[in-house]
């Protein structure tokens, strides 16, 4: 979320893991076998890997065995697989049969409760009156074919001890707002099933190279964009720029337009204020048909507090999907926590997941506000400065439970789904393997580098830029968790906030970006957006991540319609006729960007090649460092090029793949590009067969040079 606040990851020198590979479906199956009995490890795969955590082993252990202890409940004892538990979808809701429709929803404290609708004038009327499932806390009511149709509006009206009121049904898969009263209704959605041309996928990973993006702000347009828009108009972009998967925000329903998506009210409803499920679906097959993998930012750390269209007071009881008393609202963001100890919330969210992927070919999910899950604090006013502060017992065990088997369930479901977690305290095991004591994610959000490069750039002066610690700041994770390593995401888009190229640049964007009217203030803030960019997508260890347009250094800050801006839309949208513009410096940025990305997907699998330290100085400001067959080099010095500056680096001759200041990247072109370098031999590092490469390398500039042979 926007408003979390971000902390440093923990770093450990914690060995690769050498603990053997076991699918969630295989430890549950062991967990349930009595007559089986192995060797107890000396200990868990977590602290194997991280000998630091072995005074919280006990800890660890518990939160593993109470996932283990949910997941044996929750398949009965392994007698159904987590996935067939969480095809409540299938079940709850609004469903077409054979011989006509049939309505299901979980709500235990309702006394009585009617479809309402388009169909009966919305007004209840016995025909539509839904029945309690003996024994339960679920209603059903089947009606004939005749009874409703597709596009149809409807609500529930349920009653309940001392009151009564209008609800959109929890599991509707179909919520529209009307434009004149702008109330929501849900909508029977009964279309021809979508037909999708690419049935099977698998994402790239090797490395994976996200970019992050809002449909309804996806255009030039002063309005909210659609699915189709983005799918004609965005699409083409991201492919040709060459990142190989999306990240699609507020896809689940919300009420509020300017809550960036985050304060969602029907969690199995893709938004109908950018268009039709079809329309969702056909953008996301159209990606698959270019090698472009579809994320989505999946918010299940809070609730809207609404009534009418959320979850808030279903059926009379406030507490029917959250947390009681002092937990019921989250002090910071308005919202509501669910209680991810009830089955029946684990149901609901657990299906959720599923249901994405499998109706939509989603190929796996962003996790929001991990942070606020995992503690009772919500991580608001926590340092995490030790351990120990992961292991206090402030933290909520059943989220843990719940992250942890939404993992396996995704996994389960698709094998080669995606799971990032967006968590800021730095959590040991958030994405480690669950067989070794971890949640299972694939990915974590590296946080701490968009809060350096900020910090960075706000206070310190450029010569006192350290290479040092730039180094070890973009490399600062854990070694047994992979990580997306990004420069700025949405968060420092915000009106309130800014952007890195506007930090670097300011009021000077607006008055001499145009070619051949730079002043010094623009050439500096190119030339470090650039390098900036490359140190931080270069250094990866799991992927990176680029929120759409600032590839290209996008000016203006997000701001969606609200009361205090006139309810405009001029600041919720991507203006490309920036970077379209030849004489403009927007295209330069988005040029450099390109070929930065062309370079790192060119290296197989570079985000699993150790990078190697060449060189640091903090004195003349410049850092190498070498992947494989690649040595980058950097030059923060803002004034200071040096000539025949000397790197140790395997012999063999180099060419130049990349540099931020060739002209056709808003450079000064100081340097020949098409020059093969040599390397110099030195008997004192012949045995280590590395040999002197020397460089004549500019001030505030990086070039990243290919050794060719021998």
């Amino acid at each position: 979320m926007a408003t979390e606040k971000k902390t440093s990851a923990k770093n450990t020198t914690a060995k690769k893991t050498t603990a053997k590979k076991a699918t969630c479906k295989a430890i549950a199956k062991c967990a349930t076998k009595k007559t089986v009995k192995a060797a107890a490890p000396k200990h868990i795969g977590l602290v194997k890997n991280d000998p630091y955590l072995a005074d919280f082993e006990p800890a660890i252990v518990g939160r593993h065995e109470h996932a283990l202890w949910k997941l044996n409940q929750l398949t009965r004892n392994g007698k159904i697989s987590l996935s067939d538990f969480a095809n409540g979808y299938d079940y709850f809701g609004l469903h077409k049969t054979e011989k006509g429709w049939v309505f299901r929803e979980w709500a235990p404290n309702a006394t009585d409760i009617y479809l309402i609708g388009d169909f009966n004038g919305w007004q209840e009327s016995p025909k539509y009156r839904a029945k309690r499932i003996k024994g339960t806390g679920n209603w059903e009511l089947k009606l004939s074919e005749k009874a409703m149709k597709h596009g149809d509006l409807f609500k529930m009206k349920v009653h309940w001890e001392g009151g009564e009121g209008e609800r959109i049904p929890a599991w509707a898969n179909r919520v529209v707002q009307d434009e004149q009263t702008k109330i929501f209704s849900a909508q029977v959605w009964n279309p021809e099933p979508y037909k999708w041309k690419k049935k099977t996928f698998r994402p790239n990973t090797t490395p994976l190279l996200i970019y992050e993006c809002h449909i309804g702000m996806g255009q030039d347009a002063e309005k909210v964009g659609t699915y189709t828009e983005f799918k004609e108009n965005v699409l083409p972009r991201i492919i040709e720029d060459g990142y190989n998967c999306i990240q699609i925000m507020a896809i689940q329903e919300h009420p509020y337009y300017g809550s960036f998506g985050y304060h969602v009210s029907s969690f199995f409803a893709a938004s109908s204020r950018f268009g039709t499920p079809e329309e969702l679906k056909s953008l996301i097959d159209t990606a698959h048909q270019n090698g472009i993998a579809v994320i989505m930012d999946i918010v299940h750390s809070h609730a809207v507090k609404n009534e009418m269209e959320g979850l808030g007071n279903l059926a009379g009881d406030p507490n029917q999907y959250f947390y009681p008393g002092d937990r019921h609202e989250h002090p910071a963001w308005d919202s509501l926590c669910f209680d991810y100890g009830k089955d029946e919330v684990m149901h609901f969210l657990l299906s959720n997941c599923k249901y994405w992927l499998s109706e939509y070919h989603f190929d796996g999910f962003r996790f929001d506000g991990v942070t606020s899950m995992l503690y009772y604090s919500h991580g608001l006013g926590e340092a995490f400065c030790n351990y120990g502060d992961y292991f206090n017992g402030h933290e909520d065990d059943n989220a843990i439970c719940y992250l942890t088997l939404a993992n396996c369930l995704i996994h389960e479901v698709n094998k080669n789904a995606i799971t990032i977690a967006e968590e800021v305290s730095g959590m040991p095991g958030l994405a480690a393997k669950f067989a070794d004591g971890g949640y299972g994610f694939d990915y974590r959000m590296a946080m701490n580098i968009p809060d350096y490069w900020i910090k960075t750039i706000k206070e310190l002066k450029d010569e006192d830029w350290k290479p040092s610690s730039i180094f070890w700041e973009i490399k600062n994770r854990r070694a047994d968790e992979k990580t997306i390593s990004y420069c700025e995401s949405h968060d420092q888009a915000l009106v309130g906030d800014k952007t890195i190229i506007f930090r670097l640049i300011d009021a000077d964007m607006y008055w001499h970006f145009k070619i051949g009217d730079e002043n010094g203030v623009v050439e500096r803030g190119v030339a470090l957006h650039k390098m900036i960019r490359l140190l931080t997508a270069s250094t990866i260890n799991g992927g990176y991540l680029n929120f759409m347009g600032n590839e290209f250094g996008h000016p203006e800050w997000i701001d969606f319609p609200r009361e205090g801006n006139g309810w405009s839309y001029k600041y919720a949208r991507r203006q490309w006729n920036l970077v379209d513009n030849p004489d403009l410096c927007y295209h330069y940025l988005g040029d450099f960007d390109e070929a930065m990305v062309k370079l790192i997907r060119s290296v197989k699998n570079i985000q699993k090649s150790d990078v190697i330290e060449v060189w640091h100085n903090d004195g003349d400001q410049i850092l190498a460092y070498r992947r494989k067959d690649l040595v980058f080099v950097f030059n923060f010095n803002p004034t200071r090029s040096f000539t025949d500056y000397g790197f140790l680096v395997p012999r063999g001759a180099y060419d130049v793949v990349l540099n931020t200041d060739n002209k056709q990247f808003g450079g000064f072109g100081f340097s020949d590009d098409s020059l093969r370098h040599f390397t110099c031999a030195d008997p004192l590092y012949a045995k280590d067969k590395k040999e002197w490469l020397k460089l004549y390398v500019p001030a505030r500039s990086a070039v990243v040079l290919k050794r060719v042979k021998d």
